[in-house]
């Protein structure tokens, strides 16, 4: 099978303090290895701080605050979970008008975990096939989305997962889903055939 080319993509992944590393890690790994330009958007400039499992990870530096970025200068954004993390970032009007301007522009989203907490706070759930991390199951069905319990789950164009042990299967999903580029028919009203 050919490796899917990410050339000339730019991912932005937004990221709160304690959100969980090896959801921030594997992902941005495997978007740099398909040849994409990864941004870490932040709420603070300077480095944001990860959660490994049971105690604080590493530090990571921000290449921009999300109050400075639009989601018109890039192709697809990733959520990466942890329990603090989507709980900052939800509760942060400048990353939930981030995010939603991924929804609008019909571009590739990936959460995984907790990650989408934040995609609930931004309305962009209902009607939407998904999973995440059995705890945030209910707050997902209670917003509409249709919840399955799957390793990886794609909806035109958004991927999700439930946790690490997932993270294999939702890295190559979400490569292949940014290599497809937008996905037009999502939010307007038309269901493609498949």
């Amino acid at each position: 099978m050919e490796k899917q080319s990410l050339q000339d993509k730019k991912v932005a992944v937004l990221v709160a303090n304690g959100f969980e590393e090896s959801e921030f890690t594997e992902p941005v790994a495997a978007l740099k290895n398909a040849g994409a330009q990864v941004t870490v958007v932040s709420l603070e400039p300077g480095k944001v701080k990860a959660w490994a499992e049971k105690d604080w990870g590493g530090e990571y530096e921000v290449n921009e605050t999300v109050d400075r970025a639009s989601s018109e200068n890039y192709d697809a954004l990733v959520l990466p979970g942890g329990q603090m993390n989507p709980d900052f970032l939800r509760a942060n009007e400048e990353a939930v008008r981030f995010v939603k301007g991924f929804m609008e522009e019909a571009k590739p989203i990936a959460a995984i975990c907790h990650g989408p907490w934040t995609l609930i706070e931004a309305g962009a759930v209902r009607g939407r096939k998904m999973t995440s991390y059995h705890s945030i199951k209910t707050d997902l069905i209670n917003a509409g989305a249709d919840w399955v319990d799957q390793e990886v789950v794609t909806d035109n164009g958004l991927v999700t997962s439930r946790s690490p042990k997932d993270l294999p299967a939702f890295c190559a999903k979400m490569v292949e889903e940014i290599a497809e580029g937008q996905h037009l028919s999502r939010n307007r009203g038309v269901h493609q055939l498949g």
